[in-house]
């Protein structure tokens, strides 16, 4: 008689997987309470995003981990998460200016019990975000594998949040790393950036694309240049 397999599983996601193929889900934190017994909050608007001129007194007040951090997730529109995993052998620079960062560990939406791997996602950079990038790789001696020191999820709310209460912004406990990539977002259709370039560049359906949009009407001429000077180049026809 065959002896009964012992499933070895390895955290992945939202998912645990053994070597065999099984998958569970991750059931745990599923009703309403974290792991040390405390409540989930929800932010008040998860739409909030950051008009260029609050970008730039956030980003001034930065320690320079943080600014770096916060920096990368604007210029590139991605999750945290898709970053915290990039590799520097994933970033392509070209001086002509078709540099890019491909996403390989990407989210995507599944069935409960089902598993799925997101799909790999190339996305352009800015010819100044590039050159950044490239001195930032250099400067730290970073090799192929290794990660580009993206802070965590909660070090990088923290910082938002209490440097917006320190500059008196409005409702600064709904900054979190996703107002950065809604920040470009809206950015993108302020500056005339078409809907399907943007749907690509943040791994959106079309229904989330139409239901994010927000009237470019609301910046001014100003902001529009100031939103050029702080993205650079990244689609700019």
């Amino acid at each position: 008689m065959e002896k009964q397999h012992r499933h070895k599983f390895k955290k992945e996601g939202d998912y645990y997987i053994c070597e065999c193929g099984s998958k569970r889900l991750v059931f745990e934190n599923q009703k309403g309470k974290r792991k040390d017994g405390k409540g989930y909050t929800k932010k008040a608007n998860t739409n909030r995003f950051l008009f260029p001129k609050e970008y730039s007194q956030i980003e001034d007040k930065l320690k320079p981990k943080q600014k770096h951090s916060i920096r990368f997730l604007l210029n590139t529109g991605a999750r945290i998460t898709e970053l915290q995993k990039a590799q520097v052998q994933d970033f392509i620079y070209n001086e002509q200016g078709r540099s890019r960062i491909i996403l390989r560990n990407t989210k995507t939406k599944a069935r409960k019990g089902e598993f799925q791997v997101g799909k790999v996602r190339d996305v352009p950079l800015s010819k100044q975000f590039a050159k950044y990038l490239k001195n930032y790789v250099q400067k730290n001696q970073l090799k192929p594998e290794d990660n580009f020191n993206i802070l965590t999820n909660s070090a990088i709310n923290n910082a938002l949040k209490g440097v917006a209460q320190e500059l008196n912004l409005v409702h600064p406990e709904d900054l979190s790393c996703h107002t950065m990539r809604k920040t470009l977002e809206v950015w993108l259709m302020a500056l005339g950036v078409d809907s399907m370039p943007i749907t690509a560049h943040l791994g959106h359906d079309i229904r989330t694309a139409m239901s994010n949009y927000v009237s470019p009407d609301i910046f001014s001429w100003d902001d529009r240049k100031l939103i050029r000077q702080i993205i650079g180049d990244l689609y700019e026809r």
